[in-house]
């Protein structure tokens, strides 16, 4: 069965939901600082997935009890376990949304408030939350498997940075403590909790004796996912900087470039999967809580329910949001709780079972924040080199453009007697930001940058970590930029060899087009943040010097 009939779903359709709606909050929260990691981490999805897979089978039992709350659990019971799961729906939706208003404004669109964008996200995931399961299938028919295999595509591309003494630094820091086994399966078994509601939505599936099958490959699919990057992020940004990493998935997507740097900013992709998947996830807490509300009978969920989310989701106390709360409550209130309540209903239950289950997993939300608050293309600067030094009063950086009418084969002069390198200096970088912001009439987009050229006084006197401090708060600065050092980046950045080519353009060319000596050779900022977690140390780099009119780079 393949498509849905007689208003249900395929198994397809609902392996496809699932996925979309598990894939990135488990990519964004389940890994980084504080989280599941190395060693322990991987031991814990193995058990989890074991766990989860006897769970499953526990689970289509329980859908003659979720579709008639009231009468399985009577009257009252039936209202306080529907409260129980609409709590979950209401606080999961908080904790995703907040995160959502944390990676949008830094990733992908800079000065939007988040409060701006989870609004919009409430409105639109919770716009037809009431509709039919037909059209969350079809959905998840069209985008479940572009997603999955989009998700896959990108770890693929990033194997090519993997390196093999990265893995070992993670297995030199082990120590093999079963606490931390069983603190990682606890996590794993926290996480896909979620699919303590897939009984609501069982009634709308076809063929509901063997839905345990999908629910079982999404269960795979998705541990495997996660195995794959336990893996594939220690190989990649090494295990010291994976410890400070909050969100590391983020910082993977810059480098997961297609083979030949063909498109520029390409990890704004794999970020329009993560913001879908993540929205669907929303969508979908949003259905199954209106669904619970009906069967338990506590009246209609449209539009209290949403307010409840967003308002959590944008509520402090103490300085302490959503995110601070919700893995405690996942822990020791929701899963605890849900287990002793699906034991009880199991005991309880007496009726007749019945064919009616609320719909499942998923609403549909595509490009709703593209082109939102954000700058025309023609009123930004492009820098492609970034220069910096010290100076005796704090930082220097000097910004190298490229030349655009030759770069776009208009061979026309630029008119407004623009410079190809901007220097501004202050205190420190966040000094320098602003005074760019005062002084200049272009929004700053760093996000086509390739070459960051190093001063041998802020190499000299450990200056280049504030540096690096600054850099990996820039989330448009991709670490494939390359990295060099010089005694003067201002006299660099403002070479012009006579034919319109600008240094961050000369450079990057003197690299891809002798890609079997130089590209060895080279150094780029990845490495450069492993070297320095690692070791604290920065690594060589291949130094460039000015010889009159010509530019010649000693590669180390």
């Amino acid at each position: 069965m393949y498509f849905a009939e007689n208003n249900r779903i395929s198994h397809r359709q609902f392996y496809r939901q699932m996925v979309l709606t598990f894939l990135a909050p488990f990519l964004l929260c389940l890994l980084g600082r504080d989280k599941i990691l190395g060693l322990p981490g991987i031991m814990g999805v193995i058990l989890g997935l074991l766990l989860l897979l006897f769970y499953v089978i526990f689970l289509i039992r329980l859908e003659p009890y979720y579709s008639a709350l009231d009468k399985s659990a009577g009257d009252v019971w039936g209202r306080l376990f529907g409260l129980f799961f609409v709590i979950y729906v209401i606080l999961t939706g908080a904790y995703l949304l907040g995160i959502l208003e944390e990676i949008v404004p830094t990733s992908l669109l800079r000065g939007v408030p988040g409060w701006v964008i989870s609004l919009c996200a409430v409105v639109v995931c919770a716009f037809g939350t009431h509709k039919g399961m037909q059209r969350r299938g079809r959905v998840a028919e069209v985008s479940g498997g572009l997603l999955l295999g989009g998700i896959l595509l990108m770890m693929i591309l990033c194997l090519g940075q993997c390196r093999a003494a990265y893995l070992q630094e993670m297995a030199a820091a082990w120590v093999f403590d079963g606490r931390e086994a069983v603190k990682s399966t606890y996590g794993i078994l926290c996480a896909f909790s979620g699919v303590g509601l897939i009984p609501f939505a069982l009634g709308n599936v076809e063929k509901r004796g063997s839905a345990w099958k999908p629910i079982a490959l999404g269960v795979v699919t998705l541990s495997g996912i996660i195995l794959g990057m336990l893996l594939l992020l220690p190989a990649v940004f090494g295990w010291e900087r994976l410890l400070t990493e909050g969100f590391p998935v983020l910082p993977l997507l810059s480098g997961a470039d297609l083979p030949g740097n063909v498109l520029a900013r390409f990890d704004v992709l794999w970020m329009g999967f993560l913001l879908y998947s993540l929205l669907f996830a929303i969508g979908s807490l949003f259905h199954y809580g209106h669904q619970i509300i009906r069967l338990a009978k506590l009246g209609t969920g449209r539009y209290w329910m949403a307010a409840a989310v967003y308002g959590l989701s944008v509520l402090e106390l103490g300085g302490r949001g959503i995110e601070d709360y919700y893995g405690s409550y996942l822990g020791y209130v929701f899963l605890p709780g849900l287990l002793l309540l699906q034991v009880l209903l199991m005991f309880r239950g007496k009726e007749r079972r019945k064919r009616k289950a609320a719909a499942a997993a998923a609403l549909s939300m595509m490009l709703f924040l593209s082109g939102c608050a954000g700058v025309e293309p023609e009123k930004r600067m492009y820098p492609l080199a970034l220069g910096a030094d010290r100076t005796d009063g704090g930082f220097m950086l000097t910004y190298g453009m490229p030349d655009l009418p030759e770069a776009t084969g208009q061979g026309k002069e630029e008119e407004d007697g623009s410079v190809s390198a901007l220097t501004i200096s202050g205190s420190d970088f966040r000094e320098i930001e602003a005074r760019y912001n005062r002084s200049q009439e272009k929004y700053l987009d760093m996000g086509h940058l390739q070459v960051l050229i190093l001063g041998s006084r802020i190499l000299e006197n450990q200056s280049w970590k504030s540096l690096l401090d600054y850099l990996e708060q820039e989330p448009l600065v991709g670490e494939n930029v390359y990295v060099f050092q010089t005694e003067n980046p201002r006299e660099v950045l403002e070479w012009r060899n006579g034919k319109g080519t600008s240094i961050g353009e000369y450079l990057l060319g003197m690299i891809e087009n002798r890609m079997s000596e130089n590209e060895r050779k080279g150094v780029t900022l990845r490495q450069v943040y492993h070297k320095r977690y690692q070791m604290g140390e920065m690594p060589r780099l291949p130094r460039i010097q000015v010889n009159r009119s010509e530019i010649e780079v000693y590669w180390q």
